[in-house]
């Protein structure tokens, strides 16, 4: 065999489809589109389109909504804390944060924080701070010996405004106050 000998297999390539080149190419004309409309055009797409019928994305009732301010806790379980301070990767002696768990790799990143939960045993004294932990998950640190601090919201975070019952009670001793300011000047 010599190099000006070596081709391809046979049917290893294939060359490409010339279209509207002449009716005897077999594809001339409309180049294989059928006739003329909508989907013989370029970059016509009809999805979900169900021949003016209803479409079924139209049909289907809508329920609930996304809530876009939620916050996006970072869950860690009580099992996973004993997990890294028996690997020294935590120490029980120092309080445990939500930098001290990113440095550890217990978790990724912090988000809005990071919350506590129950799952798993923990036999280390250990002290904790973080966003929010469940009700058991706080027993069971304590139960070891341990205290876990749940940190206060932002100060920028918004006040909750009053409504209902709680805006009828709070009206009439707004009043009183705004009359006892205005008797004072």
């Amino acid at each position: 065999m010599k190099l000006h000998e070596l081709s391809d297999n046979q049917g290893s390539r294939q060359a490409r489809k010339r279209v509207g080149r002449g009716i005897g190419s077999g594809k001339g004309k409309t180049s294989g589109r059928g006739h003329k409309g909508q989907k013989s055009r370029a970059g016509a797409t009809i999805k979900g389109f169900e021949g003016g019928q209803m479409p079924l994305y139209r049909r289907v009732p809508k329920r609930g909504f996304t809530n876009i301010f939620r916050k996006d806790y970072v869950a860690v379980n009580v099992g996973r804390l004993q997990q890294a301070i028996d690997a020294k990767k935590l120490d029980a002696t120092k309080t445990i944060d939500a930098e001290a768990l990113v440095a550890s790799g217990v978790v990724r990143r912090i988000r809005d924080g990071v919350r506590l939960l129950a799952k798993g045993e923990l036999n280390a004294k250990i002290i904790i701070e973080v966003a929010g932990a469940s009700k058991a998950a706080v027993e069971i640190i304590e139960k070891a010996g341990g205290k876990v601090i749940v940190l206060e919201a932002s100060p920028t975070a918004e006040k909750p405004s009053i409504t209902g019952k709680a805006k009828k009670e709070a009206a009439p001793a707004a009043k009183e106050n705004k009359a006892s300011d205005e008797s004072e000047d």
